[in-house]
């Protein structure tokens, strides 16, 4: 371990707070798979995101390994084997994945690497890093007996963390004696309890610890003139998703792909929307920009959402303005203004029907009506 790592070390352990989180750090941070470099029987299976890892196995940053598929709640061992010649120190609240110990030669004995100290991590194969390291050298027995009796005292007061609690749940701060930590879940969990807890002079923390839930979404909704598409399960997980498709003539309202969010509820539900009957049968209207009989529009119908122009005649002049009214869900009512011709109109004067007239002047609308509707 270079100078520069060692530094980095030995201030974040003196700081007396720690961050043990499970979640995977960016690809950028994570080194590439050295395999034939690294000290460790094998890596774990390779991956890029936590849906490539069976199991409760997630995508996590291993070392050397790069991005691989682990199990962050288990366990290295602990405490290890006790040294005549070294003391160690775990600077994480487990012996959790990713947790860091730290190794120091006693007073008389130095490591033969020519380091103060070792830095040993907890990999996704349940194993500290690295080798132990080697400190050499002839100490005074009285000097031994005098480190090795006040060794003890000198552990720094602190409340424990269950093993439980460190493999289930994500804790940020210290666990020191005056303290606080704050606890959060990995995605799809829902904590249960306080998320914030301080340790207590007695040692002892004022709350107990919470627990992560794994949440599920219920079965999704059915909805009205459409078909669900989706596995029939009794609950789905975070991030599930089910599409939506509607029968035919109605309009999908809303997305057709519906995700199960994180507090266990389904993203927008959609909605099938019914097509509308254009409400003229002797007039011309106007539908997505052209002029039409209404006997020329596909079953007289629009669908959801669709605009319709319909035209007017004013009070007093000879001349037509136009008003629009939009379809909604099979509901499409003609505009107040709009008259609808009669038979013999129709059939006899043709071309004297409001649609086939001569607009109006703008002037003349607004010195007239009130409100015209465009």
């Amino acid at each position: 371990m270079d100078c520069s790592l060692f530094f980095l070390f030995s201030f974040w352990a003196l700081t007396g707070s720690f961050i043990f989180q499970t979640t995977a750090e960016p690809t950028e941070l994570c080194p590439e798979r050295i395999l034939g470099n690294e000290r460790r029987r094998s890596c774990p299976k390779p991956c890029k995101q936590d849906r490539d890892c069976p199991n409760k196995r997630q995508c996590l940053c291993d070392g050397q390994c790069g991005l691989s598929c682990v199990a962050p709640g288990r366990t290295c061992p602990w405490p290890l084997t006790p040294s005549p010649d070294s003391i160690v120190h775990l600077l994480s609240p487990a012996p959790s994945f990713s947790a860091l110990l730290e190794i120091r030669c006693l007073p008389g004995f130095t490591m033969t690497n020519g380091l103060e100290a070792a830095i040993r991590r907890c990999q996704g194969d349940r194993q500290w890093s690295g080798e132990e390291p080697v400190c050499s050298g002839v100490a005074d027995d009285e000097l031994l007996e005098t480190v090795h009796t006040a060794a003890p005292t000198t552990a720094p007061i602190s409340c424990p963390i269950p093993e439980e609690t460190a493999s289930g749940v994500t804790l940020e701060g210290s666990a020191a004696v005056g303290s606080s930590i704050r606890y959060s879940c990995h995605p799809g969990f829902q904590l249960v309890g306080n998320r914030e807890n301080f340790c207590q002079e007695d040692e002892t923390w004022q709350y107990p610890h919470p627990i992560c839930q794994r949440v599920f979404c219920p079965p999704p909704q059915e909805v009205d003139q459409g078909y669900l598409v989706a596995v029939q399960r009794p609950e789905y997980e975070v991030g599930d998703a089910i599409y939506y498709l509607c029968k035919k003539t109605f309009l999908l309202d809303g997305p057709n792909r519906v995700n199960c969010l994180p507090n266990g509820t389904w993203s927008t539900i959609p909605f099938c929307r019914a097509r509308c009957t254009v409400p003229a049968q002797r007039s011309r209207v106007i539908v997505g920009g052209e002029k039409l009989w209404p006997y020329d529009i596909p079953e007289r119908m629009v669908p959801h959402g669709q605009s319709v122009t319909f035209y007017c005649k004013h009070p007093e002049k000879y001349c037509s303005f136009t008003s629009t009214q939009t379809c909604f869900d099979g509901q499409l009512s003609a505009p107040s203004c709009y008259l609808e011709p009669t038979w013999l109109q129709f059939k006899l004067f043709p071309h004297r029907l409001v649609s086939e007239i001569e607009q109006c002047d703008p002037s003349d609308l607004h010195a007239t009506i009130p409100h015209p509707l465009f």
